[in-house]
């Protein structure tokens, strides 16, 4: 009794924990094709592509979170408006780093292979695999569901985090300002519209 008991409670969790990992790699698929379709786009300006992969990322990435985890020590020091200003700026930065990677786009294919539900942490990974001529790049999403939605919280590509990799170059941004937050806010704004004017000329 007790190991029927025990095989259907593994079941029902075994189900449900399936069941998280393909509503959150359905969202996904969704969220990547929304940008690939405006790259697809020939006629569409470069400004209305970075706008879009802006929007995407301000709404399906834990951007203050993650904003939060790079500034490091330099956080808890920072007045409230400066930490404000910093998200904004941070999430901006994402984007544009991104959009800089989309740049390299032509028509690549991919195809999400494996998703799997890390109930321990409750984040669902999901890999993704991108094809171009002669190569296979590989890349983990971390999405994890907060209420009734979902948050990409790491973006993992060839084994390197995005989340550490942004760590480690603010954190050497924040030394040259000795760990101020509202300089590093004026290096970040100019970094931003450098980086932006390149995007969309």
């Amino acid at each position: 009794m007790k190991f029927i008991k025990f095989v259907i409670i593994f079941f029902i969790f075994f189900y449900n924990v399936n069941i998280y990992a393909n509503e959150a790699s359905q969202w996904l698929k969704k969220e990547i094709d929304k940008i690939l379709i405006s790259y697809q786009n020939p006629d569409l300006p470069n400004e209305n592509r970075f706008l879009m992969i802006e929007q995407t990322i301000n709404n399906n990435f834990a951007g203050a979170g993650i904003a939060k985890f790079v500034s490091g020590k330099s956080w808890s020091s920072a007045s409230k408006e400066t930490k404000k200003e910093y998200i904004k700026l941070f999430k901006r930065h994402l984007a544009l780093s991104i959009a800089s990677l989309m740049q390299g786009y032509s028509n690549q294919e991919y195809r999400l292979t494996t998703s799997k539900f890390d109930e321990k942490n409750k984040v669902t990974l999901i890999d993704m695999e991108i094809y171009s001529d002669n190569s296979t790049i590989q890349v983990t999403w971390r999405v994890k569901q907060s209420k009734d939605r979902y948050f990409v919280i790491d973006l993992i590509v060839a084994d390197i985090s995005l989340v550490v990799t942004k760590r480690d170059e603010f954190n050497s941004m924040l030394k040259t300002v000795d760990y101020n937050l509202k300089e590093l806010n004026n290096k970040l704004s100019q970094q931003n519209e450098s980086s932006y004017n390149k995007i969309i000329n």
